[in-house]
Formats: structure tokens, sequence, C-alpha cells
């Protein structure tokens, strides 16, 4: 009898901890993106007083986005995340967690010809990532996941391998190519094939051609077609949901035109709301998809805009991001700073996929964050590692996810711009925490320096160059380090390369 005791015992406990050891089935992924969406460009506030309450400007009050506040509302957001200010720069550096000032695509890449402007670097990479990069998707579907892109690529040229998304470790392309607007938003259009500009007519869309899909709806359909194809084959997702919206051309989206009649804002401005809205049905509907397929408590949303706002609003530099000061191309904030929302579609803290990366729901973050860290926080919560010799810029975002403040990272984003023919024409900036340094070099204006306290000056009004010039000093050359530290390239005149130039005589 004992003995038979004992062996149930064992046979008992066996069976407790194998319970114990059960595999998490690993969870789905959506990275949803949207193209030149600055902060303001939502009804959810995302800038804060100096006590962390949330503070709204009439931007906020303008757009309708119910969904990015139920997000925001099951999540966490962040104040403070930072793009590069230009798109492809930063659709790289989400691919491979890598400043755009190491991976060398430091412009916007022109589909046809490479884009480096009349002093930019001899050798920035236009080509872009290509089939032999290490990036996000290749490493996850090394992991087992089904890598869906749907949308705007712009990783690459044409007629390289950034072109097409299957070669750089996506599965499934949806109407991903080299270039970065759609010829057309409307299905009437054939989204560029039939009427609008036609270099840049989305592919891959025909059964929409001639219809009166708006190709955001158009997208969303399809995306959500492509969760139940993964959820068919028994595998979790990797979507990179890479809206073309809200970029020009600003068309009207009908579906949402009437909510913005009596505005008493321009046709333009009331089409670019009608863009901003349809983003977001589009976020409301695939969060509703997932749920209708039962995975809703093991997906995860990151939710982000690429750089800053071009909204046409008015004044060119100044009131698409207001109150922040620049637009996207600026080295202002409102060129760099992006709206971030990360959430579980459904939060739920007993959930054994949660735990494994908790997510504080309605709070604000105010440390910072970038699209660098992207690629390191799905990789940590995947366990889809990447070899050791593999430079990673950016940190994962786990503990900040959370609520806390991770102490091991720097609060420090590069933005590297050596190239012309945009807002702001060959700088560099640098934001240390509450300071930012802007060096501009000697082109097309005498050499200058921007320094800000952004902790007191969100807005940039104050340059404080001259009256703190060993705040400058140690900026500078925290400056250089990272330029160093990145083989950042610089811009040239005549074949010679401009390095920085430190600050032994401030010229204005």
């Amino acid at each position: 009898m004992n003995k038979l005791i004992l062996s149930l015992a064992i046979f008992l406990l066996i069976g407790l901890c194998s319970c114990g050891n059960k595999e998490v089935a690993p969870p789905n992924i959506i990275v949803f993106l949207v193209d030149d969406m600055g902060l303001m460009d939502t009804s959810v506030p995302f800038m804060c007083d100096t006590e962390g309450t949330p503070i709204e400007y009439p931007l906020n009050d303008f757009y309708r986005t119910p969904n990015m506040e139920q997000l925001a509302s099951q999540g966490i957001r962040f104040t403070n995340f930072y793009a590069h200010s230009v798109c492809s720069p930063t659709r790289n550096s989400i691919m491979t967690g890598q400043n755009s000032a190491r991976h060398g695509s430091t412009n916007w890449i022109r589909s046809e010809r490479n884009n480096r402007t009349e002093f930019g670097p001899q050798n920035w990479n236009w080509e872009g990532v290509n089939s032999e990069s290490v990036t996000l998707p290749r490493q996850l579907q090394q992991a087992g996941y089904k890598t869906i892109h749907v949308g705007k690529a712009h990783f690459g040229p044409i007629a390289h391998d950034g072109e097409d998304p299957l070669k750089l470790g996506f599965d499934v392309n949806i109407a991903g190519n080299s270039f970065g607007h759609p010829g057309s938003y409307y299905g009437e259009d054939g989204y560029g094939h039939i009427k609008g500009q036609k270099a840049r007519a989305v592919p891959g869309l025909e059964k929409y051609h001639r219809t009166e899909t708006f190709l955001t709806e158009a997208l969303t359909l399809e995306a959500n077609a492509a969760i139940t194809q993964a959820k068919e084959e028994g595998k979790p997702f990797f979507l990179h949901m890479a809206h073309y919206a809200v970029h020009a051309p600003f068309q009207s989206d009908p579906r949402f035109a009437d909510n913005y009649k009596e505005s008493g804002k321009s046709e333009r401005a009331q089409a670019y709301a009608t863009l901003i809205e349809g983003i977001d049905k589009s976020l409301g509907d695939i969060m509703a998809h997932v749920k209708e397929l039962g995975m809703e408590k093991n997906t995860l949303i990151l939710f982000l805009g690429d750089n800053g706002s071009d909204a046409p609003l008015g004044n060119e530099e100044y009131s698409s991001s207001s109150p922040l000061k620049g637009k996207k191309g600026n080295h202002w904030e409102g060129g760099m700073r992006v709206p971030f929302i990360a959430a579980w579609v459904s939060p739920d803290n007993t959930s054994s996929v949660q735990q494994l990366m908790p997510i504080e729901t309605n709070s604000i973050q105010q440390q910072l964050g970038s699209v660098l860290d992207i690629f390191p926080t799905i990789c940590q919560l995947t366990e889809a590692g990447v070899a050791d010799e593999y430079v990673l810029d950016g940190f994962a975002l786990q503990k900040q996810l959370a609520g806390e403040s991770n102490s091991e990272r720097t609060e420090r984003f590069l933005n590297h711009f050596p190239h012309g023919n945009h807002r702001t024409n060959y700088f560099t900036s640098l934001v240390d925490a509450d300071w930012k340094i802007i060096y501009h070099y000697p082109i097309e204006s005498p050499e200058r320096y921007e320094l800000f306290n952004l902790a007191d000056d969100p807005f940039e009004v104050h340059n404080l160059a001259k009256e703190k010039p060993e705040q400058l000093k140690l900026m500078m050359e925290l400056l250089h380090d990272e330029m160093l530290d990145k083989n950042a390239l610089y811009p040239e005149v005549d074949g010679v390369a401009l390095t920085l130039k430190l600050p032994t005589e401030i010229i204005y």
C-alpha cells in the first residue's frame, strides 16, 4: 500500500511539473505603421505637463480617432517617442534595429535613381536593405512566424532587393514596392493604374479597381484575410501593417467627409482629417477581426507614425504639429516626435502570453523611446534572437511598457540628414534626455548650432547655444562620439567630408 501511495504521489508530482512547464503559445504581433502621422494628428493627447498629466491641444479636438483612444486606454502611450524625420530611414531602422546613420539609408529612397542630393555623401546606402540584411521579419520567419507585409514598403529602389518585401523575410507581400506614396487612393482610379500618377500606381489590388473601395479600406480587408490564413495554417503571425495614408495626395475618404464639412478648415485639411479617420477605422476593424478569430488575448499591437506630420493646415513650417515646432523633414521636434501606443488587443493580466510582456493600461510613459526599440522588443518577446556580433542601436521596451523606467538604456536619439532638397538641409541632431543639439553643416548658410532644453522649452523657442557654452560643448562632444560609433557619413564638398566642428567659436 505504501508503495502504491508513493507511486501515485510521484505520478501527480510529475504531472504538476509538466503543467508548470507547459509552453506558452507565441504571441501574434501587429506593427501598425502610419505614414506621415505626427504627434498631434489624433484625438489622443500625447503631450503632458510637468506632473505627467496629458494636455489637449486644438488639433486633438479636431481629429476623430475613437479606436486610437480605445487602444490608448487599454495600453501605454509614449510622450517622447522618436523617429527619423523622413520615411525610408525610419522604415529601414524598424527592419534592422539600427540607426539610419549606421545602416546608411539617411534619406528617403527615390525609386528610379540615387537621391543623394548635391552635397550628400557619395557612399550613402541608397539601395536600402537587401536579401543579406538582418531584418525583423526574417528573424521572426526563422522563429516559425507567418510574416505579412501590407501597404507601403519603401525599403529600396526599383530593381534592388528592397523593392520586394518577399526578399527581406516576408512570406506575404500585399501592395508593397519601391515607392513612397500612392498614385491615387481611389478604387475608381485603380489606385493610379486608371487615373492618377501611374508611376506610383499601387500594385496587387486589381480586384478593387473601378470600385468605391478606398485604398485604406482595401489594405485593411487584405490584412484581415491574411490574418485568417495564418490562423488556418496554425502559425503565429507578424503583420507589418504599413498604410500609405496619411501621405499626399490628400484625397478625401468619402466615408468620413461629412464629419468635417462644418469644421471651418480648408478642403485639403478636411481631406487630411478623413485620411486620419480612415486609419483609425482600419485599426478598429483589425482589432475586431482578431477578436472574431478568438486571438485577442494573444495579439500585441504597436501603433506608431514614421516621421512628423505633413498635414496641409496652413503655415508650411509650424501648424501641422502645433504646438511642436516644425513638421516632416524639419530638424525640430515636429519632424521627429511621433505617436506610439503599445497594447494587447484584449488586456488580461491572467493571460500566460501577456505575462511574458505585461503592459500597463491607460498609462503614459515619459521616458524616451524610439523606432530603434521595436526590433529588440519584439525579438526579446518572441525569443527570436540575433547573432552576438550584430549591432542593435535600440533597447527592449519591456520595462517601460510595464510602466517603469529603464535605467539600462540611454535616452539618446540621433537624427542624421546629410542631404539637401528638403525642409531642413544638411543637419544632424541629437536628443539626450532633456537636451537637444542641432548641428547645421556649412553649405547653404554659415555654420551654426541650436541648443534646446526640451524639459523647459519643449517647443524650441529659446536657442541656448550662446547662453550655455559649456553645455553646448558637452553636447557637441557627445554628438561627435555618436557619429563615430555609428560610422556615420558626412556631407561632402568637392569630395571632402564636412566633419563636425566643435564650438571653439560660434558663428551665427
